[in-house]
């Protein structure tokens, strides 16, 4: 059985949150909760915000053990860029794009979901 939780409109860059993306993907929720929690990055609290959501996803949805749930898929995937104009010399102006980026985690307990 999976269980999945999407986190949109992040204020952060894709980039920043795909280091810790990359450190969970694969382990046991416990363990990647640990690793994203002494993690000083605000990052790494946006991605164990999203890994939360999707344990409690599978625990209240699916009834499924949070210790044997497994970080199945993790993403973070580009979103649109805000933009904000900062004035410059001359009555000039520059464009500042501010990144967005959407979070997804999908966990599994390991056994076959039956599909109707």
């Amino acid at each position: 059985m999976e269980a999945r939780a999407v986190t949109k409109w992040v204020r952060r860059g894709p980039q920043k949150a795909r280091k810790f993306i990359d450190l969970i993907r694969g382990c046991t929720a416990n363990e990647a909760r640990a690793i994203l929690e002494v993690q000083s990055s605000p990052a790494a609290a946006d991605v164990l915000n999203c890994l939360n959501s999707a344990v409690a996803n599978g625990e209240n949805n699916h009834g499924m053990d949070p210790d044997e749930m497994i970080v199945l898929t993790a993403v973070v995937d580009e979103g649109p860029r805000m933009r904000r104009l900062r004035p410059r010399a001359r009555g000039r102006a520059d464009i500042q794009r501010r990144p967005t980026c959407h979070i997804t985690v999908v966990v599994s307990d390991g056994s076959a979901a039956d599909s109707d």
